[in-house]
């Protein structure tokens, strides 16, 4: 049979082969064909009968490339696609197809790298701007307290990052992600970062076969997370509670307390199953604010009140309203690493336009609080309160921080007005119970924490309420069959968010109930009435103040900050 008959061979197999046998034809295949034409033409067979023969010899040529193909890998699968797709009068031998396949290898390496690369620099990129927000919690805390504790409270936010980070290496980690699971309670492998490393004939491989990023990568994340969640605890205590027993505390916080909740949720623990959809927390409104809020209420609430707090409150004003608002400002721009940062990757366009609808929702929420509670201010007192102002700016950013990426920008802009209006009913209601909070870290973390889990929920941009979408962000959640969104799968969400906040309640608020108490048992917890009176940072501290007046030339007086 002459060369130029086979193009009308091929049509003829494609309807006797199914679809496997069509991927599976390449260049051996094309040899076979040559060699039953050659056969035919020696016996000086029909047309009919050498089709017949070269039938019979690609059906057994298929049988041996399929079973060869089932143990190949995916780039020749992709590859045999790619020569099928080519006219059938393209003739591949198999040192072409090698050659091919072997190119496609290193495209996908390549490839994969690259992608590791990009995701990497924006979760390093992310946890550095969380990390930032302890300048932000330093300057509002400080800002927000009396002049004389102003060096105590700076000392507190930074001893509180340096503990917690040995808390979170020595166990913090483990606990939360830990390699192996102990029981599926909590992780129970990799302290001290051990193992996050291997070793081969002498050399280091940072990454797994498959991984895409290092475990320290996620372990510096994560750890500007947990910190955070511990900072929380300091404005609530501050001005009264003994510096060793808070730094004490902040280990205790970062060690253990947070790090099982972790393992509950983001971890992959229980949670994460429950009711088929399991529940929902984008960047840490429940994980991390809800968190931090309670154990900062069990502390205040042990401690009790500053000495003359509700009996001379205008003693008790903020000493700095600059550092408010920077504070305020580095907080808010802190929060564009929390949140758009916790899609954890950055290497396709969807995760690109979730990151920017996250960016998005963050920043309407926040403007939608922090206006909503300066006019409700100006309404109750016929005055402009700036600290009201930059208080109702991190309830609006609290409040949408876990649905940030499963809601619709209008969605956003209601949750961030009506946190405002949770935040300034929880800072009253503390005042009406002689709660003393000095930065109001209960109202901003904990009640609008509470507040943002159900938001999720609620405002899921799932059609109507019946689907829903949570972790999944641009798609719904499928039924079993996977022939359309889950029906009912809104109510689920919202029953894990609840039992989400409980949980969270329950643990973080009894750990830290027991931490503070059995330190107030032993002595350790307050400070003494006289350094209270007289200021930690004159009794404690060297220098004695935070700030130093000294004369001006002119007669006057000049603020300066101590070296």
């Amino acid at each position: 049979m002459d060369r130029h008959l086979y193009p009308k061979v091929l049509p003829l197999e494609v309807q006797l082969a199914d679809q496997s046998e069509r991927e599976a034809i390449m260049g051996p295949f094309f040899k076979s064909c040559i060699l039953a034409m050659s056969l035919a033409g020696a016996a000086e067979l029909s047309d009919m009968e050498a089709l017949m023969v070269e039938v019979r010899a690609l059906r057994a040529e298929v049988t041996s490339q399929r079973e060869r193909l089932s143990t190949s890998g995916d780039h020749e699968k992709e590859l045999a696609r790619r020569l099928q797709s080519t006219s059938s009068t393209q003739y591949v031998n198999q040192a072409a197809f090698d050659q091919q396949s072997e190119r496609l290898k290193k495209l996908e390496a390549t490839s994969f790298s690259h992608e590791g690369a990009m995701d990497s620099i924006w979760i390093l990129l992310c946890g550095a701007l969380v990390m930032f927000m302890h300048a932000g919690f330093a300057m509002l805390e400080t800002g927000c307290c009396r002049v004389k504790n102003a060096q105590n409270v700076l000392m507190k936010n930074m001893v509180n990052v340096c503990v917690g980070t040995l808390g979170w290496w020595i166990c913090g980690w483990a606990f939360a992600y830990g390699s192996d699971p102990a029981g599926g309670f909590i992780g129970a492998g990799e302290f001290a970062a051990h193992g996050f490393l291997s070793f081969k004939d002498g050399e280091i491989i940072p990454l797994a076969e498959g991984q895409r990023q290092s475990k320290a990568l996620s372990w510096f994340f994560q750890w500007a997370f947990c910190t955070a969640a511990a900072t929380i605890v300091s404005g609530g205590v501050a001005e009264r509670v003994k510096s060793p027993s808070y730094a004490f505390f902040a280990l205790f916080m970062a060690g253990f307390i947070y790090p099982v909740i972790v393992a509950w949720t983001w971890g992959g623990g229980w949670l994460s199953k429950f009711q088929d959809v399991g529940y929902m927390d984008f960047a840490g409104s429940g994980v991390v604010h809800l968190c931090g809020g309670t154990a900062a209420l069990a502390g205040t609430v042990v401690l009790g009140p500053r000495t003359g707090r509700f009996e001379d409150p205008e003693a008790f004003e903020p000493h700095s309203l600059p550092l408010v608002v920077l504070g305020t400002f580095a907080l808010w721009f802190g929060w564009y690493g929390f949140n758009p940062g916790s899609t954890l990757a950055l290497h396709d366009a969807e995760t690109g336009a979730l990151a920017a609808q996250v960016a998005m929702n963050t920043t309407l929420s926040a403007a939608t609080g922090g206006i909503t509670v300066f006019l409700l201010r100006y309404a109750m007192m016929k005055k402009y309160d700036v600290g009201g102002l930059c208080n109702g700016i991190l309830a609006g950013l609290v409040s949408v921080t876990a649905g940030c990426g499963n809601v619709e920008s209008h969605s956003a802009l209601f949750i961030g007005l009506v946190g405002a209006f949770v935040y300034q009913l929880a800072s009253m209601a503390l005042v009406r119970m002689r709660v003393d909070d000095p930065v109001d870290a209960v109202p901003v973390h904990a009640c609008c924490g509470i507040w943002a889990c159900f938001a999720t929920a609620l405002f899921d941009w799932g059609d109507g309420m019946d689907t829903y979408h949570g972790w999944n962000a641009w798609k719904c959640y499928q039924n079993a069959e996977e022939t359309g969104c889950m029906s009912g799968a809104a109510g689920k969400g919202l029953l894990a968010q609840l039992v989400l906040v409980i949980t969270v309640i329950l643990w973080s608020g009894a750990w830290a109930t027991i931490a503070f108490v059995l330190m107030k048992k032993t002595g350790l917890l307050r400070v003494s009435v006289e350094v209270e009176a007289a200021g930690i940072d004159t009794m404690s501290h060297s220098p004695p103040k935070a700030y130093q007046m000294e004369a001006a030339p002119a007669g006057g007086s000049t603020l300066i900050l101590s070296a």
